[in-house]
């Protein structure tokens, strides 16, 4: 496989310069040097023909934490907690086909289903030399991981939860209309939800359920909604929202992943979450009661408001159970 490094337009790089910032926010102290000088890197690898865009950062030889995003955004919704990480960790945040910088093949040519999102991101660790790995996993990112963790148990050293559903208590009113859509595939149902793809949609993510509004940075939806924005984009989003149907059967079998592997657990919930909602999370220590769990005063995207303590609360579950080798 070869990697290239990317040279991303003066626009994109500066947005990427202005969401490093590493200012100490609500909870935990400031990061320590070694974390705030972590080089991040952005490459490009050509996975089944489709170039995967990836941010690597952190030592070589280090234990390994992959960030798995949700929807509407891309690896940039880690933008600050990777250097957070990467003195002690080799952090990887790949962006799935269709999302962030990744390439976004013809509907045609290419299906946007979290199957095919879950193998795109098996081959991308795999040509770059990862073997083991702990998640991150976040919306989107807990089918894909979880499809991961159950095709490769071996491989997965811990999990860390935000905001990403494998319980059926997770799934309350925000999912009606989507419901709707998965019951027909019918044109109606899929007009009905277009609005998903929206500024107004994209913005709400970030802001509902958020307290101290000051401590958002408009970056993230801004460079969310730029990528949406594409031609042809919002139809991938809508083929991705009908595919999360296909998540719902496999609750069964992650949670019996989550008995018979007891991978340990950290649960990390913005409380005040619509879209996947705070009853979603205690449902995880039916299976993993060894699980940590945490609740978080703030919505969707907790890592805007909390990116600190989450850092935080990730070094020291980390440091606590996963081996020093890769």
């Amino acid at each position: 496989m070869k990697t290239k490094n990317v040279w991303l337009a003066s626009t994109l790089a500066a947005a990427i310069v202005i969401g490093i910032g590493l200012g100490t926010r609500e909870g935990g102290a400031a990061p320590s040097v070694a974390s705030a000088t972590a080089q991040v890197r952005y490459n490009v690898a050509k996975v089944d023909g489709v170039d995967v865009f990836y941010r690597d950062a952190g030592p070589k030889n280090a234990p390994v934490i992959l960030l798995l995003h949700g929807f509407p955004t891309s690896s940039q919704m880690f933008r600050d907690l990777i250097p957070r990480l990467a003195d002690k960790y080799r952090v990887i945040a790949p962006d799935y086909p269709g999302f962030g910088y990744s390439g976004a093949p013809e509907r045609s040519k290419f299906a946007y289903t979290f199957e095919n999102f879950a193998n795109i991101v098996d081959k991308l660790t795999q040509q770059i030399g990862v073997k083991r790995y702990a998640l991150y996993v976040m919306d989107y990112g807990a089918p894909i991981g979880f499809r991961l963790a159950t095709k490769h148990p071996e491989r997965v050293s811990a999990i860390v939860v935000q905001n990403g559903n494998a319980y059926q208590e997770g799934i309350e009113a925000f999912w009606d209309p989507i419901k709707a859509y998965w019951a027909t595939g019918g044109a109606k149902e899929r007009e009905q939800i277009r609005w998903l793809t929206s500024f107004k949609a994209t913005h709400w993510q970030y802001t509902n359920g958020v307290k101290d509004q000051s401590l958002l940075s408009p970056d993230a939806w801004t460079v969310d909604q730029a990528r949406l924005d594409r031609p042809g984009n919002a139809e991938i989003q809508l083929d991705v929202l009908y595919d999360y149907r296909t998540n719902i059967p496999l609750y069964p079998q992650w949670q019996a992943y989550f008995r018979t592997r007891k991978p340990p657990t950290l649960i990390v919930w913005g409380k005040n979450d619509a879209i996947f909602v705070a009853a979603g999370a205690a449902p995880y220590r039916r299976d993993l009661p060894n699980a940590e769990l945490h609740m978080l005063d703030t919505g969707h995207f907790a890592l805007e408001t909390h990116g600190q303590e989450i850092a935080t609360l990730m070094r020291d579950f980390l440091g606590r159970t996963i081996s020093k080798t890769p």
